[in-house]
């Protein structure tokens, strides 16, 4: 199958504004591309990319003052095939962990490992280990949080997100990956597209989607604890310890974001 996916971002600058955008499909994606995803502004500025400590790739411009539009519009192949199921998949010791993996047992900025540790053996530590534990903990996290656009806040912790009990995906993403990592699993945070492939379509505008990839059995395996099902048609962005690591733009100034669209639809054969 193929799906369309892009985004259009309009802003306006008081003055020139250096920014740092994270909006390319992610490089493991990249021979699926039907076309390149260039990402292009109006009027045109000068642009330069380079990948961050994570592999992802980003795009550093300065916005002039006035208007801009960023914006970009490709297809991407897709297996159709939903998230992968693995029951079997066994939780490894710290200990025998490989060092690249082992940054995301540890807390950060968006999820306190230290705050939320005594929860997490409390809720979990009797019960499965492995992909068993980590579906726990989505399933937990899925009935905890109350899904809601008015509930999104850019400063917003996963411990914030478990004592307010409402949140968008991002905020499932972050409590998941907390409790995962303070039950010695290895979990990092996952930006993307995700359209409304094989289920009822939602009755909000489409937005960017966030969910989170946990390390078992010697590879990671995609984890959703806002949609707690597994889903067709992920395309990755970005990946990082949690959502300041894949913000899709930093900006450095004052600005004002006029116009927010995302597109992620299956292609129909005609």
């Amino acid at each position: 199958m193929q799906i369309r996916v892009g985004y259009e971002l309009r802003y306006t600058f008081p003055h020139p504004t250096s920014m740092i955008l994270t909006l390319n499909v992610h490089y493991s994606r990249a021979s699926d591309l039907v076309r390149p995803d260039h990402l292009l502004t109006d009027p045109a500025v000068p642009i330069r990319a380079y990948r961050d400590g994570f592999g992802n790739w980003c795009t550093r411009m300065v916005a002039p003052a006035g208007k801009l539009r960023i914006w970009s519009d490709t297809v991407v192949n897709d297996t159709g095939i939903p998230d992968e199921v693995a029951p079997r998949a066994q939780q490894l010791t710290p200990d025998a962990l490989p060092e690249e993996v082992l940054v995301f047992l540890l807390g950060s900025r968006y999820c306190e490992t230290d705050q939320l540790s005594e929860l997490a053996w409390k809720l979990f530590s009797s019960g499965p280990t492995g992909w068993g534990r980590v579906q726990a903990i989505c399933d937990f996290v899925h009935r905890h949080i109350r899904f809601g656009y008015e509930y999104a806040n850019p400063t917003k912790s996963a411990l914030g997100a478990y004592n307010e009990g409402r949140g968008v995906c991002r905020d499932y993403a972050h409590l998941a990956i907390a409790l995962c990592r303070c039950m010695n699993i290895p979990a990092r945070y996952c930006t993307g597209y995700l359209g409304d492939i094989g289920v009822p379509p939602g009755h909000s505008p489409m937005d960017f989607a966030g969910w989170f990839e946990a390390y078992l059995g010697g590879r990671w395996y995609t984890f959703d604890p806002r949609n707690n099902v597994p889903r067709i048609g992920r395309v990755l962005i970005a990946r990082g310890r949690d959502a300041a690591d894949v913000a899709i733009n930093t900006t450095f100034g004052d600005n004002t974001l006029d116009a927010f669209f995302v597109r992620t639809d299956e292609v129909i054969a005609a």
